[in-house]
């Protein structure tokens, strides 16, 4: 294996990792998981969900 294969692995390794705990910071923070502000989305059934509970 070459080092620059190596480099690249890592670095995918790295930007998988950054992403999950992005999603884990997100959710204790209470956002949704999508990413988005998507309250007046009808086809988000996970922020449909959360408003309901909210009620």
């Amino acid at each position: 294996m070459q080092p620059i294969e190596i480099i690249v692995i890592v670095a995918a390794v790295a930007f998988v990792a950054l992403v999950v705990i992005g999603a884990i910071v997100r959710k204790k923070k209470g956002k949704s998981s999508c990413g988005c502000d998507c309250a007046s989305c009808g086809g988000c059934s996970a922020c449909r969900e959360r408003a309901e509970k909210k009620k």
